[in-house]
């Protein structure tokens, strides 16, 4: 009696186990597999940097402008107005540099919306707000503003990890301190001031550093210059003792090769990093090593002792 007794007290710990565990497996697979990350949409590629590198392992970013596209032009697939429509956050930056997310923004999104322009202390420089160069990131001090931006809406969305996010903020305004003072160190002694450019986008650099750019064409990167600009821009050069002309990354360098064989000058490629190419992802490139081989550019083409 007591032997059977034994085993039914056995057997029935064995089908409780195998009643349970499937019941146990089931709660706990979810709950691993959750993602608790907050998703992040990124306009183009400075913002979706920033992003990633305040909100860490606690962020899932996503960059709506593919690799070696020109931000200007991008057109947003259906998948992608659905990703701004359930994104935690969305950042992105008004004036008109990206109309198509603008539109998809404001008809679209759900979440913490960042518009980066705001209090990042674009357009202070009026003659650089009257150009219409939305390129604010180019000076190391205002995208700094930008990041405080994104921490802010971070630390919104989840405030148990405001440390966290302050914290990584902090740190990357440290490194761009310190970019910011490579900067002014070295350009601070340069044969030339002006800056000759494919188009204007790198007025706010070039107020943050005292360098005088002229572009040859307009803050649009289409727009086409006429004869009479090359001409007045070859006299620019000259009286300048310029040596180089600008080319861009991502735009034709036809315009800046007229330029060049007009006036004699060397041509040079200068990132307005609105995105990275696949070979620079490859290469573990970033915003901070872009940003340092164009200070290396422009003290090669200024010739800064």
């Amino acid at each position: 009696m007591g032997r059977l007794f034994e085993m039914r007290v056995i057997l029935s710990l064995v089908l409780t186990l195998m009643i349970l565990t499937p019941a146990c497996a089931g709660s706990a697979g979810p709950s691993q597999a959750e993602d608790t990350s907050i998703s992040v949409v990124a306009s183009f590629y400075p913002l979706a940097f920033a992003a990633q590198r305040v909100g860490g392992d606690a962020v899932t970013v996503t960059n709506l402008t593919p690799p070696g596209v020109e931000p200007h032009d991008l057109e947003l697939a259906p998948e992608a107005l659905e990703l701004i429509a359930s994104a935690d956050v969305v950042v992105y930056l008004s004036g008109g540099f990206q109309p198509a997310v603008e539109e998809a923004v404001e008809a679209e999104a759900t979440g913490v919306v960042v518009d980066v322009a705001q209090g990042s202390g674009a357009g202070s420089d009026a003659s650089v707000a009257a150009d219409g160069d939305p390129h604010i990131w180019l000076d190391p001090a205002l995208y700094a503003g930008m990041v405080d931006r994104v921490a802010t809406a971070l630390v919104e969305v989840r405030t148990a990890d405001a440390q966290t996010f302050l914290g990584n903020a902090r740190r990357l305004e440290v490194e761009l301190e310190q970019l910011d003072e490579e900067f002014r160190l070295g350009l601070a002694e340069c044969d030339t001031r002006t800056m000759i450019t494919n188009h204007a986008a790198f007025g706010y650099l070039a107020a943050a550093y005292d360098l005088d750019q002229w572009a040859i064409s307009g803050s649009s990167p289409e727009s086409e210059p006429d004869p009479a600009r090359i001409a007045e821009l070859v006299e620019v050069a000259r009286d300048a003792g310029a040596t180089t002309v600008f080319a861009e990354d991502l735009l034709s360098a036809e315009v800046v090769e007229i330029l060049a064989a007009e006036a004699g000058l060397d041509s040079a490629l200068l990132s307005p990093l609105e995105g990275l190419a696949e070979a620079q992802i490859a290469a573990s490139d970033d915003y901070l090593s872009v940003m340092r081989r164009n200070l290396e550019t422009l003290r090669d083409g200024l010739v800064c002792a």
